[in-house]
């Protein structure tokens, strides 16, 4: 599933992703853009998604999320 596909199932805008991560929108729509994020935030917005789903997310788990490091 892509990052807009978590974000979709659980009902959030990029703003509330962002908000509930402690990131900012703009880093959101680069992630779902594919645009290369950095690991602090694939981290953040991956935690913000396993805590609402109840299950682990991680960056590997999201198709097409590019992370540097």
């Amino acid at each position: 599933m892509t990052l807009e596909d978590y974000r979709n199932q659980i009902g959030w805008s990029q703003a509330e992703l962002a908000r509930h991560a402690g990131i900012s929108n703009p880093t959101v729509s680069k992630a779902e853009r594919g645009e290369s994020i950095n690991g602090r935030s694939a981290i953040l917005i991956c935690k913000a998604l396993s805590q609402e789903l109840g299950r682990t997310i991680r960056p590997g788990d999201i198709e097409g999320l590019k992370v540097t490091v």
